[in-house]
């Protein structure tokens, strides 16, 4: 009772499983956009045009394709999130889920505008890594409010982004492990240690 009242434990581990196989889609959709094999580290030249300005088609690629893994990885997030509450009769919006929601948009906001600064002095290399690092903090943040296994998987995509950090220009195959891989083997360990 006493970790009801303090934890939202009430997350579905086959969300995180749906996010993960979006962001794949989302990073197989870039890959086929690119033209290129996964192996290539240069995919960020294509960032600029011929006169060396943004490449306005690159970026609203990328954006259109980053919204579009967002917006299904939430939307399956909360309709499973919404079943799994009302599968242990408990409510998925309290005050809990206000603190959770609160530490964990707190560095994706932070992260996020980095990313788009990133993006301004033209340094794309960055993105991929960035949003890593800033998402595993968020997840770190929040999971005191939430299951311990949130750390892990945020730990986990921390250690990933400073990797990437060093790679750079293979940003696109580390965001796929870390918003792909990752959460799917999360979300399978979740599923099966708390829902079955």
């Amino acid at each position: 009772m006493m970790e009801r009242s303090s934890r939202f434990i009430s997350l579905s581990g086959l969300s995180g499983v749906f996010a993960g196989i979006f962001a794949i889609a989302g990073a197989i959709a870039a890959y086929v956009y690119l033209k290129m094999d996964i192996s290539n580290a240069d995919y960020y030249q294509y960032a600029l045009n011929d006169r060396g300005g943004p490449n306005v088609d690159f970026y609203t690629f990328f954006f259109t394709d980053a919204i579009l893994v967002l917006i299904a990885s939430v939307t399956s997030g909360f309709i499973l999130t919404r079943r799994t509450a009302k599968q242990k009769g408990q409510s998925i919006w309290d005050a809990t889920a206000k603190r959770l929601l609160i530490n964990m948009l707190i560095p994706l906001f932070t992260g996020g505008f980095f990313c788009l600064i990133l993006l301004y002095h033209g340094i794309v290399g960055m993105v991929a890594p960035a949003m890593l690092i800033f998402y595993g903090l968020a997840l770190i943040n929040s999971s005191k409010y939430t299951l311990d296994d949130v750390r892990y998987l945020g730990v986990l995509e921390i250690i990933l982004g400073l990797i990437a950090c060093i790679y750079i220009g293979y940003g696109l195959l580390f965001w796929a492990i870390g918003f792909g891989l990752l959460h799917i083997i999360y979300g399978i360990v979740m599923y099966y240690k708390y829902e079955r």
